[in-house]
């Protein structure tokens, strides 16, 4: 199984999370699992997340899809985000 590392900046992570938490079953129709997140000891603000990918092919067309740019720009998600597939 692949994994996606996203690595990004928030404005806020309290206004971010439940907008992150809302987007769970769009991450799951797009192959995306057992997220897991994690925040910069010296920054919370400053993420990395990862996921389990059933479907890279899928979950690159997630990652590229303009509901995704909306939703990172509505909760706050600074700058251009780092993603990254691993196998």
């Amino acid at each position: 199984m692949n994994t996606m590392i996203v690595h990004h900046h928030v404005r806020n992570y309290d206004a971010w999370r439940p907008v992150y938490d809302q987007h769970e079953p769009v991450r799951a129709s797009a192959g995306l699992s057992h997220g897991r997140v994690f925040r910069a000891a010296d920054d919370p603000n400053d993420l990395v997340l990862l996921f389990d990918v059933a479907d890279t092919e899928r979950a690159r067309a997630f990652a590229e899809s303009d509901d995704l740019k909306t939703v990172m720009q509505d909760a706050g998600v600074e700058g251009k985000p780092e993603m990254y597939f691993i196998g």
